[in-house]
């Protein structure tokens, strides 16, 4: 008996040795800047497994004691290889080189983009603000939010309107963030340009489906942004001069290698020269990239990050409109062991929106702030585990409208609508975890709450119905409310709890190609109320409360993933489901309305699609075609069998809905000199509702409208051309310029952004007259560095 314990304890303590592990971990830097950089990829061949750095550049992988091979690689940059003997938990920081600063080139097998194969996150696009450069531009300026619309799945709101469209869901349902604050409107000058300074933009992540379980709050998508760090070793100046606009940002270490600045600024300045033409017209935007970080030591770093933003739109004797976002974030990285990272953030978001209608004397204001709590761990358990929870506080308070004269003479008496408030928690947990050489899985829950806090002047209503139909015309109708009541601010109007479960799968097929599946459920609590048939986008945020319910969606999606030599094919079709979608009774009426309770119905929504995209990723020649085959629809069926509904309930197109959306993009190097890109898109028109006839009564002719969005616009097509020139490629001096030459709608298509109807009184008859914004506009720009 002595004999066997002292056998199984020499046993056990052999089995103890033989599985002995060690942490490596480090943060992944720029040599030239000092900026973390973002999805570097870590791979260890002999092992086949690996991992990425974070959105501040630390990694950490578990790995059994031994001597390895580590290759860290990141597009745009020169791959690495080191050497190490992992005896104990090792700290590895490393810096790479840009390519082109590349002295000795590292041959990188499939092993990296194996990694990419054997996720199962899915459905995301990941793009560098380098990759992004590459893309033609319009105007001389590097654009987001353009660029993103070259992926399938993703479609532009259209020519004159803001925002983006992501799988079938309405802008207001993507979740937009820049440093983690939450930006309401993502676009300049109604679409024209987006609200992100390229300068001072490091990387960006999108996320179309699969969503983990930290994001929530919008049920379509994610657009996870960060600025740089700024420099921590020289001062730079970049810019670049346009004929629209310009911009200039500045970077440089407070103290090198500890601490960093970065501001950035962009202005337009068109309508500048607009009276020189006797227009009275004013269109312009201003914004300011601003950010400070410091090493406090190797455990623990500080950020400070903000951003402010404002446009202006004025029609000379109709309408003046201002709107844009300010945000204020307060980050502190922690490390807790070489396994625990952590962040904490306090951050401020601003969305201000106003309108001076001049035809009736009165100023109108809203807008919706937020003060965000949030903190965040992500924990490398093991080389097949990585473990991220964390908690997120959200308090809201909606100014629905503030009226205000513009004259004494105005017919308008000064009110305030009801501000709202409401207060939204969630906590979240998300495990990565790989089952075998062939399968990975990410599974996440979400647990989220949100309470409608107290309110002055709640409105009560027969029933709880705050729109009553009436029967004999077919037609909702508001109802009167029966009562006022007033509420504290530490009270809960209304409550809701929602669990959001999400779940990914991916199963190797081979080293190069796999198929992956995910799941998961979003919630949305607050929604956008606008109309954007009026000449301005009408722009209000409203809380989900007593009479409104939170949007709820669920999505499922389905990909293959393959990887060539130079190439990369992905296809992934997807199903989504939503609850709740609010519509708009007919005739609503949305400015100075403190109960908009009383135009919104509560219907449901469905997309789906089939999306391709085929990469070329490597040579002279680089770029990528997309496809997108989809639908996208809802309806508002009767809430009684008495009632019609919206559209007799019957399920219609929805007003971003594009049955087949191709992009094809591609950049060309002939030189060091020169490099030449292009974008072509075509596009379903979008959908639209025309009068079908018409009937004459008390004199008036009223018009009589087929079924909602049963027609379409005249399809969208566009080529852009850009060609880029750098003089001195070659030179040493810190000044570097370069020359960009680009051509929007290069063969003037006369796209159509609507379509409306008059009567020609010089014949008598009814036309309709089309509305095109743009034509062929070509540009220059002269982008700097030093």
């Amino acid at each position: 008996m002595k004999k066997l314990l002292t056998f199984l304890i020499f046993f056990g303590s052999l089995t103890a040795f033989a599985q002995e592990k060690f942490t490596i971990s480090g943060t992944i830097s720029e040599a030239e800047t000092g900026e973390t950089l973002f999805g570097v990829n870590v791979i260890i061949p002999s092992l086949q497994t690996g991992t990425v750095t974070n959105q501040y550049g630390y990694y950490s992988i578990t790995l059994p004691k031994g001597d390895y091979e580590i290759i860290y690689s990141s597009i745009g940059f020169a791959a690495q290889k080191i050497q190490i003997s992992l005896l104990e938990n090792l700290k590895q920081d490393l810096e790479l080189a840009t390519d082109t600063e590349s002295l000795d080139e590292v041959i990188i097998e499939t092993d990296v983009e194996k990694l990419n194969i054997r996720n199962a996150q899915m459905s995301t696009n990941v793009l560098s603000i380098n990759t992004i450069k590459k893309v033609p531009v319009v105007l001389g300026e590097v654009d987001v939010i353009k660029a993103i619309t070259l992926l399938p799945g993703v479609t532009s709101a259209g020519e004159g309107a803001s925002g983006f469209n992501v799988r079938g869901g309405a802008a207001d349902q993507n979740l937009i963030l820049l440093d983690e604050a939450t930006l309401y409107n993502s676009s300049h000058l109604f679409g024209f340009f987006s609200v992100f300074n390229p300068d001072a933009i490091k990387d960006l992540t999108l996320y179309k489906g699969g969503i983990p379980a930290r994001y929530g709050g919008r049920i379509s998508s994610v657009l996870d942004i960060y600025q740089k760090d700024g420099n921590k070793r020289e001062y730079h100046a970049s810019g670049g001069i346009g004929l629209v606009a310009s911009r200039l940002l500045l970077e440089g270490p407070i103290k090198k290698d500890v601490a960093s600045f970065l501001v950035g600024g962009r202005s337009s300045y068109a309508h500048l020269f607009l009276p020189l033409f006797d227009n009275d017209n004013i269109a312009y935007f201003y914004d300011l990239n601003t950010k400070l970080s410091y090493n406090l030591n190797d455990n623990n770093r500080l950020f400070l990050s903000g951003y402010f933003g404002r446009d202006v739109f004025e029609i000379s004797d109709s309408f003046a409109n201002s709107f844009g976002n300010t945000t204020l974030n307060l980050r502190w990285n922690h490390l807790f062991s070489d396994k625990l990272f952590s962040n904490l953030s306090v951050i401020y978001s601003d969305y201000y929106y106003g309108l001076e209608l001049k035809f009736v004397e009165f100023n109108f204001d809203s807008g919706v702030r937020n003060l965000n709590l949030k903190y965040d761990f992500t924990n490398y358990i093991s080389e097949n585990i990585d473990l991220r929870y964390g908690i997120n506080s959200i308090y809201y308070k909606f100014n629905p409208g503030n009226v205000t004269p513009t004259t004494q003479d105005s017919g308008i008496n000064a009110f305030k609508l009801t501000d709202k408030y409401a207060w939204e928690n969630a906590a979240y947990v998300d495990a990565e975890i790989e089952l075998s050489d062939k399968i990975s899985v990410k599974a996440g829950l979400r647990l989220s709450t949100f309470n409608r806090l107290g309110q002055d002047e709640f409105f009560l209503y027969e029933n709880d119905n705050p729109i009553i139909y009436n029967q004999s015309l077919d037609i909702y109708q508001k109802a009167k409310p029966n009562d006022t009541v007033s509420f504290s601010r530490g009270e809960t109007i209304k409550s809701f709890a929602n669990l959001e479960p999400r779940f990914a799968i991916s199963y190797l097929l081979n080293d190069d190609t796999s198929i992956k599946a995910s799941y998961n459920r979003m919630t949305q609590y607050i929604h956008l109320i606008s109309n954007t048939t009026s000449p301005t986008p009408f722009d209000i945020y409203a809380p989900s409360g007593k009479y409104i319910e939170p949007q709820l969606a669920d999505q499922v999606a389905l990909g293959y993933f393959r990887n060539f030599k130079n190439y990369s094919l992905e296809v992934e079709t997807y199903y989504k489901k939503v609850q709740n979608r609010l519509d708009y009774i007919d005739d609503a009426d949305l400015i100075a309305n403190d109960a908009v309770e009383q135009i919104l119905l509560n219907g449901e929504a469905r997309a789906y699609g089939l999306e391709i995209l085929f990469k070329k990723n490597t040579g002279k020649l680089q770029g990528w075609m997309a496809y997108t085959l989809s639908k996208s629809e809802q309806r508002t069926p009767g809430r009684t069998s008495i009632e019609s509904g919206i559209n007799n309930g019957d399920w219609y197109n929805s007003a971003w809905d594009k049955t087949h959306d191709i992009s094809i993009t591609g950049q060309y190097e002939l030189s060091k000199k020169w490099s030449f890109g292009a974008n072509f898109i075509f596009q379903t028109g979008i959908p639209t509702t025309y009068p079908e006839g018409q009937y004459e009564y008390n004199g008036v002719v009223v018009p009589v409208y087929e079924a909602r969005n049963s027609s379409r616009l005249s399809s969208y097509n566009r080529l852009d051309f850009s060609a880029t020139w750098t003089p001195k490629p070659e030179s040493t001096k810190r000044w570097k310029g370069e020359w960009v030459f680009s051509i929007y709608n290069a063969y003037n298509r006369k796209n159509a952004a609507s379509v409306s109807f008059r009567e020609n009184t010089d014949i008598g008859q009814n036309e309709a007259v089309r509305l095109s914004i743009f034509g062929i506009i070509p540009s220059v720009t002269y982008n700097f560095k030093f």
